[in-house]
């Protein structure tokens, strides 16, 4: 008896299953019915129109004061094209779109500030990490460099990079802007400049052309600054406010027409089907590759420090004098970077700019995990966690993800970030080491090697899941990489990578070296030794300060004495 009620148990449980497995691979399989269509949104009539306007709170209503936000804001606040007509359709769709050009206005100008404000930053981390006596001249590069840059972006650096750069739905079409240089190649038109927009004159005296034209020069000059950092306490006022001038003219725009201003390098995936073309979000490749690879030509010409080498190429440590002003100025950058990464979006409506806030969070993490990287790599190495090498490990973390935050997911963020914040360290020491090259602030590797892995990472994190108006660089689709399935976007990658070493690091080396044979790159050596405040500036940055003498080899060393 007990057998059989086993038996029919197991029948039964056994019927059970088939049964709920038969329905599962219907639902699967059987193609979904489709939704009865919605019904069309019925369309406002102008009997409607003026009946909400005729409920819209009065006058006496407002003077009562409204606490709860609920009378603040209604039809009576869209003007009326015709006064006697009152308001119409056209009006309300016209305000409509009016509303979400000042709301991506208004973001993409707050975010440029913000950019700006990094200025300051870049000030305190550069002249902390330098030696006293030369205070005054490294914050006074940091402060000129900000006119030098402005003044020769304005003059043709925009035109340069964005004159050709017309379509963008975020900032109102930017319309002016719409003569791009070109070139014929393989039966492909391929941007080589841009050519509308010099002195912001003429058509391009437009609203949506100076909202991009600040955004933009923000950026520019954030990539010059880069360059004062690794050449500070030997170079020329001159020379830097000459070279400055050049690079926000040309060297600069000229990648990030490449770029961004629908240029060569974005137009690979229309043109020859690489991925999205080149993708770079916020600039890894056009802001700090292309700063850190142009301080890396200047070192190269304006040689290490009196000091820094020994005569068998072992290096010595050139301490800063001030930390504090060190991890407060990277905060300060960090602080920026919010800026930086989600205004890049150009605007915060429409066109998938919700995912700013995702920008934001990859931004933060990877600046997290960079720090640990480069904290407890120097902790296993040295014994002790580095203040200095930390705060580059977070500015690390920061460039390497500016690139890709605009296309990857948290998790990725964190992985870019961790690798940045150890492979600074390790570039740190390989530009000292094997290059011989002084960078007093980590520049190089900061930015420089970071900026090329940030760029390399796009192709290799890249989720696809970002829809930024449904294509990107005119692909349409989403921005996805290796580990998602598309290899050739990290082929397009690639190429934007050797046109940074190849293009980007000669032609300033040639420019650079033009300037070393008409003018000099670096002061004397006499100049270099007691400091370049008072030689160079005139002033000392702490005039109260005692200072400590070098000591006599050092002071004595002839210049060819410090180059390995």
């Amino acid at each position: 008896m007990k057998m059989l009620r086993r038996r029919c148990l197991s029948a039964c449980i056994l019927a059970i299953g088939l049964m709920i497995g038969g329905l599962a691979h219907a639902q699967s399989s059987a193609p979904a019915s489709a939704p009865a269509p919605a019904a069309p949104p019925p369309s406002a009539s102008a009997a409607e129109l003026k009946d909400a306007a005729g409920k819209a709170p009065a006058t006496a209503d407002l003077q009562k004061g409204d606490p709860g936000g609920t009378l603040t804001g209604t039809i009576s606040d869209v003007p009326a094209a015709d006064p006697k007509a009152g308001v119409t359709l056209p009006d309300v769709a016209n305000m409509a779109g009016q509303n979400k050009i000042a709301i991506n206005f208004t973001w993409t100008l707050v975010a440029g500030f913000l950019v700006m404000f990094m200025q300051a930053g870049f000030a305190m981390v550069e002249a902390g990490l330098c030696r006293v006596k030369n205070a005054n001249h490294t914050y006074m590069m940091n402060f000129f460099v900000y006119g030098c840059g402005l003044l020769a972006y304005w003059l043709i650096g925009f035109a340069i990079q964005m004159g050709g750069a017309a379509g963008n739905g975020n900032l109102g079409g930017l319309q002016p802007l719409a003569l791009e240089h070109t070139t014929t190649l393989f039966g492909k038109t391929w941007g080589l400049f841009g050519g509308s927009g010099m002195f912001l004159s003429g058509h391009t005296y437009d609203v949506g052309v100076m909202v991009i034209f600040l955004f933009q020069m923000v950026f520019m000059d954030t990539a010059l600054t880069i360059v004062t950092g690794a050449c500070a306490e030997r170079w020329k006022f001159l020379t830097f406010a000459v070279s400055s001038v050049l690079m926000g003219a040309f060297t600069y725009p000229l990648f990030a027409n490449w770029a961004w201003g629908g240029g060569w390098l974005a137009q690979m995936g229309t043109n020859i089907g690489l991925g999205k073309g080149y993708c770079d979000f916020a600039g890894s490749g056009v802001v700090h590759a292309v700063g850190g690879l142009t301080a890396l030509a200047v070192a190269l010409i304006i040689g290490p420090r009196i000091g820094k080498f020994n005569r068998d190429g072992s290096s010595n440590a050139i301490i800063g004098h001030d930390i504090s002003a060190v991890l407060i100025g990277c905060f300060i950058l960090a602080f920026g970077w919010f800026g930086f990464n989600p205004g890049s979006t150009l605007g915060a409506s429409a066109n998938g700019n919700l995912r700013i806030g995702s920008i934001a969070v990859n931004t933060m993490l990877a600046g997290c995990t960079g720090t640990f990287g480069a904290l407890l790599y120097m902790w296993c190495l040295k014994g002790k966690p580095d203040a200095s090498m930390s705060g580059n490990g977070l500015l690390a973390g920061l460039v390497a993800i500016t690139a890709p935050s605009g296309f990857v997911s948290p998790v990725s963020s964190a992985i870019i970030g961790l690798i940045a914040g150890v492979l600074v360290c390790l570039s740190c020491a390989f530009v000292e080491n094997v290059l011989k090259v002084d960078d007093p602030v980590g520049a190089i590797s900061v930015h420089g090697t970071n900026g090329l892995w940030g760029v390399l990472s796009v192709g290799l994190f890249a989720d696809g899941t970002s829809n930024y108006g449904g294509s990107w660089n005119g692909v349409t689709g989403s921005v996805t990489g290796l580990f998602y399935g598309d290899a050739s976007q990290l082929a397009a990658q690639l190429v934007g990578i050797a046109t940074l070493l190849g293009f980007v690091f000669t032609f300033s080396f040639l420019l650079n070296l033009g300037l070393e044979f008409f003018v000099g790159q670096r002061v004397s050596a006499e100049t270099e030794v007691a400091g370049l405040d008072l030689p160079e500036m005139g002033q000392l940055g702490y005039p109260e300060f005692v200072f400590r003498e070098e000591s006599q080899a050092f002071a004595q060393a002839p210049r060819e004495f410090a180059v390995a």
